[in-house]
């Protein structure tokens, strides 16, 4: 059954007016998108940066290339992103970890520890762990995790606007044609 040119032209009013909802939708989901990203990254870096966590310096014994090749092009740096908190964490403090029980985690020292307590070495290996875990997670979760958390909203805003645009010049033929 053919359309009337009066159907035909209901038809583009009405999504017409939807992308123009759509258009509105789609900057306040950019809106609050970018504001998000803008928080979260400028939080991670000034938290970050305030805790003045830095890779010891190139040539140091502290970052001996041939255990830490994939460190070396942080040294020396202000750990204030996200990828150098991961870096730090694997990276850095994860292999100390490593090294301090013969890879055990601090649960199982911990574990061990409770049932000597008198154990002075298993009960430092035990604060070692408890405070070098702790940090890690804490660089994992507040600057990695919320720092990539951040990058996604970048990058949802930026897609919500492109969207907002491409709603506009569809709104924008769809009016010019009827």
């Amino acid at each position: 059954m053919a359309k009337t040119k009066t159907e035909t032209r209901v038809v583009k009013q009405v999504f017409t007016y939807l992308c123009l909802l759509g258009v509105v939708v789609f900057l306040v989901i950019g809106g609050l998108a970018y504001w998000a990203y803008s928080f979260t990254s400028n939080m991670v870096q000034t938290e970050l940066a305030a805790q003045k966590v830095y890779f010891p310096e190139k040539g140091s014994p502290a970052l001996d290339p041939k255990e830490y090749p994939d460190l070396q092009q942080y040294a020396g740096q202000l750990v204030d992103t996200p990828e150098e908190a991961k870096a730090y964490a694997n990276g850095y403090i994860g292999r100390h970890l490593k090294n301090v029980a013969d890879g055990k985690v601090y649960a199982e020292v911990s574990a061990e520890a409770m049932k000597d307590p008198t154990n002075q070495k298993l009960q430092q290996q035990k604060a070692t762990l408890f405070q070098g875990e702790t940090l890690r997670g804490i660089l994992l979760t507040s600057g990695y995790g919320f720092g990539t958390v951040g990058k996604v909203a970048g990058i949802a805003s930026m897609v919500s606007f492109v969207l907002a645009a491409g709603s506009l010049v569809v709104a924008i033929l769809l009016r010019a044609r009827s």
